[in-house]
């Protein structure tokens, strides 16, 4: 590269050590921290209210969990259909503290950092469980055993009474160094909080990536024979990937739990599944940055289809619930249409927009 790295245009590196920077150059470095400044400061300046905040704290647990989801299903290559359900087991195991404990516990109000870590083991345990079958199966089959998996969560929830039968169990509010978090400021300092997650997450992922063990999961996805032929365990790559992802999801689900302070079945079933997975495939499989994309493009996708059913509503009969039939429809087409004409996901989009950006006005 140019000895000034803020008028270094290219990617050539003459060590291996240059090619590992996170930051090929200063100026990327420097829209990058601009970038985080902007994200940190905007909610001093704009008041979206309570409503539209939830739905920005939504859209960064599902960033947590779909770059879990990202590593085992984009990087490793493995099928996961049951990824709401770690998110579950994460959930529920900060509503098993509550339940033994109390919601007023210090552990839940005080040191709930560590629960959270906590909920990310949990998760990971649950993983590699999951992944055992992963030294026997492939494709197909190994997708069946985590749908099997979130089957099995769904009837132990449901039917476990410790678990209250899958209805809500409250989560208590939590504390801070200004002192107990109200109503009031509740989903914006769960937004600086998760927000601060997803960086350190993010770049635990793109560190992971530079190592052995995230080239590891690469090699296994491309060709698992080649891997070992190369030393590579195929099988144990494949158990540790599923144990990040539910360690990811894990964390997710903590973090759901705190914000709805509540947790409750509904938002852990099949469906959450293919959610997180049609957010993983639009934005794109196998890309750190796709996995923030696709849970955005999907969530506001949720979001503009219920206005639009709102607003239609007036102009049809009543009693005619627009909302339910249009949801599935829209996440279905688009699911579709980014699978036939797009199956890089919007990661793609960006990766042409940025080399567009270092080639203008240049035609090559």
């Amino acid at each position: 590269m140019s000895q000034n790295r803020w008028l270094a245009t290219g990617n050539f590196y003459t060590t291996y050590r240059e090619e590992q920077r996170t930051f090929s150059t200063h100026l990327d470095r420097t829209i990058f921290t601009l970038f985080l400044v902007l994200l940190f400061a905007w909610p001093m300046f704009f008041d979206l209210g309570n409503k539209y905040m939830f739905v920005v704290d939504n859209i960064l647990i599902a960033i947590v969990a779909v770059m879990g989801l990202n590593l085992v299903t984009g990087f490793a290559g493995l099928i996961s259909i049951g990824h709401a359900a770690f998110v579950g087991i994460g959930a529920y195991t900060v509503a098993s503290v509550c339940r033994t404990m109390g919601t007023s516990h210090e552990l839940v109000t005080h040191f709930w950092p560590l629960l959270i870590v906590l909920s990310g083991l949990m998760g990971a345990i649950f993983g590699g469980l999951v992944g055992l079958p992963a030294f026997r199966l492939k494709h197909l089959y190994l997708a069946i055993a985590t749908l099997s998996f979130q089957m099995i969560f769904q009837w132990v929830i449901n039917f476990m009474t410790f678990f209250n039968q899958g209805q809500t169990i409250s989560i208590g509010r939590v504390y801070w160094i200004t002192g107990k978090v109200g109503r009031g400021d509740h989903y914006e300092f769960w937004y600086y909080a998760i927000l601060v997650i997803v960086i350190l997450l993010g770049f635990g992922i793109r560190n992971l990536l530079k190592t052995k063990y995230g080239r590891a999961l690469v090699a296994v996805r491309d060709n698992d024979r080649a891997a070992d032929a190369m030393g590579m365990h195929p099988g144990l790559t494949k158990v540790y990937a599923f144990a990040l992802a539910g360690f990811f999801a894990g964390v997710a689900g903590a973090l759901h739990a705190y914000v709805f302070r509540g947790v409750g079945f509904e938002s852990f079933t099949l469906h959450e599944s293919v959610s997180y997975l049609a957010m993983a495939i639009v934005g794109g499989l196998g890309t750190l940055n796709g996995s923030f994309w696709g849970p955005v493009a999907i969530r506001m996708l949720d979001l503009q289809v219920e206005h639009l059913s709102e607003a239609a509503a007036s102009y049809l009969p009543q009693g005619t619930n627009l909302a339910t039939a249009s949801k599935p429809l829209t996440f279905g087409l688009v699911i579709v249409l980014f699978l036939m004409f797009e199956p890089r996901g919007i990661a793609n989009w960006w990766r042409i927009t940025k080399s567009y950006t270092k080639l203008w006005p240049f035609r090559y």
